[in-house]
């Protein structure tokens, strides 16, 4: 199984300290230059998509270990310290607004036409799975996509659960991608695990997805009757969730919907989607409408819905909250200072090879001529 990540955290108070703030980019865009310069572009974002290392960068900028901040500090100062031209990897969105707003800062970006429809598609999609499609009780509410000229992409998006007041966090790899909507992140981690979940990314729902398509072609007339018998059968939810003879009390999100978006199945019967990823495309085709589907898709015609979880670090500089420790200033800029110097010694030793290339070759060529062929 080729997941990319969620980290279960809880919601902590208080603001990064603009000097901490400071830091943390400085500290980040040095060693993000340093990880492109000795690993390249790719595994930059392939680290970036695995939840285990992104919590420990975070603790390596200082940050909470545990804190649901650590996303949005975190993917904040990459936002502002990395950039396309100088590190060769962009950094679009954030919290609330600005997840939103991704797509317009995509179009502001410097790229090709067609790299920015597809990033676009990447976002909107990404968001979409991780709100509707996989349906955990927590609402994305940040969402950040990071990308190169080349079109590889990761995202990085957390939602919340006002219920518990938890956390989640999705990471996705676009390398490991073959399907947004069959088992498209790349690792799962956390400490909280929900007791049902309506997994329709999993392999084991895509029944359950093929006949939620074969649904939303059929009248939307039809469909209501359907919809109205399965809200007399919701008990029987339970013995197509049954777990060693446990009693399985059903979350209030994973009900069958009063309210369901029929504009949006009038849309998906007229536009006749031939597949899953085209069916939550469509406009208004949100969490309750999707669950409808898939609640009559098991209740009604038996197939198969995965209902498990797919959910399953160390500070350098301590912890903004003081905990372990309280943030070392000293030690946090001795790191940027080791960091930029390594930088700048790799640089030197790139450019003295150059003028050695250099004056080799003007010895050369005042040895033999300038029309001799060296």
């Amino acid at each position: 199984m080729r997941l990319s990540g969620v980290a279960d955290l809880p919601l902590h108070e208080g603001h990064v300290p603009q000097w901490l703030m400071k830091k943390m980019k400085f500290l980040s865009s040095s060693i993000v230059k340093v990880m492109v310069e000795e690993l390249g572009v790719l595994e930059v974002l392939r680290r970036l998509a695995d939840p285990y290392w992104f919590q420990a960068f975070g603790c390596v900028l200082g940050f909470d270990w545990h804190s649901s901040g650590l996303t949005t500090v975190v993917t904040g100062a990459l936002r502002e310290a990395v950039r396309l031209e100088t590190h060769g990897i962009g950094v679009v969105g954030g919290k609330s607004i600005m997840a939103l707003r991704v797509p317009e800062m995509i179009k502001q970006m410097n790229l090709e036409d067609d790299l920015k429809s597809k990033l676009i598609r990447i976002s909107k999609l990404s968001a979409k799975v991780d709100n509707a499609v996989l349906q955990d009780g927590y609402n994305i509410y940040h969402h950040v996509i990071v990308f190169t000229e080349k079109g590889n992409w990761t995202v990085i998006q957390q939602g919340m659960n006002l219920e518990n007041k938890y956390a989640r966090r999705y990471h996705w790899f676009g390398e490991n991608v073959s399907s947004f909507v069959e088992e498209p992140h790349s690792g799962i981690a956390g400490d909280r695990k929900e007791e049902m979940v309506l997994n329709m990314v999993s392999k084991k729902s895509s029944e359950a997805r093929k006949a939620s398509v074969d649904l939303a072609s059929e009248k939307p007339s039809r469909l209501a009757r359907l919809v109205n018998l399965t809200l007399n059968k919701q008990e029987t939810l339970t013995r197509w969730i049954e777990r060693e003879e446990e009693t399985v009390k059903i979350p209030a999100y994973l009900c069958m919907p009063l309210k369901i978006n029929w504009n949006a199945l009038k849309k998906a019967y007229d536009l006749k989607p031939s597949n899953y990823e085209e069916l939550i495309q469509i406009e208004g085709m949100g969490p309750a409408t999707l669950r409808a589907l898939a609640l009559i898709s098991t209740l009604i015609y038996g197939v198969e819905i995965d209902w498990r979880d797919p959910v399953k670090f160390t500070f350098a500089h301590g912890g903004k909250d003081g905990v372990p420790y309280p943030v070392s200033r000293k030690r946090m800029e001795e790191s940027i200072k080791f960091l930029t110097s390594i930088l700048e010694s790799a640089e030197i030793e790139r450019e003295e090879k150059l003028k050695a290339l250099r004056r080799l070759y003007n010895l050369e060529k005042n040895s033999y001529g300038e029309d001799q062929d060296i």
